[in-house]
């Protein structure tokens, strides 16, 4: 595998497409770049001359890619979280940021489902009335409480 920058890019694949492995290189910079060294854009990875890599490499350097953008992401992501602004406040929290709604979906960002309500396994609530004996009177005074 050819390597840029420290990343190892996939050799069978066209070198467009390889150079999207970077991170900070997407299909419109990957075409840019190729454009700019003159290379073939058919051209498989594994087929590019040392000549070729350096090219790339001094191409790729003029743009923020790998560790400094990731780097800068989270600073600017931490920045948000200390001045406690909304965006902040949603990062810190695990929510959607940009507005998405939050009653149903953003299960990528909010987790893992967890039940809020009866247990319906027997076994279960068996283990809980031991734990906690005095809950079915408890629950049975809440629903008289209701009209």
């Amino acid at each position: 595998m050819p390597r840029l920058l420290g990343v190892d890019i996939p050799k069978k694949k066209r070198i467009e497409c390889s150079l999207c492995h970077i991170y900070g290189i997407g299909p419109g910079r990957a075409r840019l770049l190729v454009k700019e060294t003159k290379i073939d854009p058919a051209k498989k990875a594994d087929d590019l001359t040392p000549e070729d890599l350096r090219n790339l490499v001094t191409a790729i350097q003029k743009y923020r890619v790998e560790g400094d953008l990731r780097r800068e992401v989270a600073q600017n992501i931490r920045r948000l979280v200390s001045i406690g602004c909304y965006r902040g406040v949603r990062h810190r929290r695990g929510l959607p940021v940009r507005g998405q709604r939050t009653s149903t979906n953003a299960r990528t960002r909010k987790g893992l489902r967890r039940t809020v309500g009866a247990v319906r396994n027997k076994e279960t609530r068996k283990s809980i009335r031991k734990r906690w004996p005095g809950i079915e009177s408890v629950r049975r005074d809440r629903q008289s409480d209701v009209p």
